[in-house]
C-alpha cells in the first residue's frame, strides 16, 4: 500500500527559513504599519531573522514535513 505524501503550508513555508545548523527563523511582523511613531531600536528589529522560540518549534515542523 501506498503512503501518502504530507502537504506543505504554503504560508508558513514562506515566512520560516532555516540556518544551516538546523535552527528555524522568522522576521517581525507589523513592520510597515504605523512605523513612524515606534521606537528606533523597535524598527532596528525588522532587518534581522530571528530565531523561532522552541515552543512554536513543534507546531512549524508539523505545517512543514520536508522542512522550509
Amino acid at each position: 500500500m501506498a503512503k501518502y505524501k504530507l502537504k506543505t503550508h504554503k504560508g508558513t513555508q514562506k515566512r520560516i527559513g532555516m540556518t544551516g545548523s538546523g535552527k528555524l527563523t522568522k522576521r517581525k511582523g507589523h513592520q510597515s504599519h504605523l512605523r513612524r511613531r515606534k521606537p528606533k531600536d523597535v524598527k532596528r528589529l525588522y532587518g534581522d531573522e530571528h530565531p523561532l522560540s522552541p515552543a512554536d518549534r513543534r507546531r512549524v515542523q508539523r505545517l512543514l514535513p520536508y522542512g522550509p
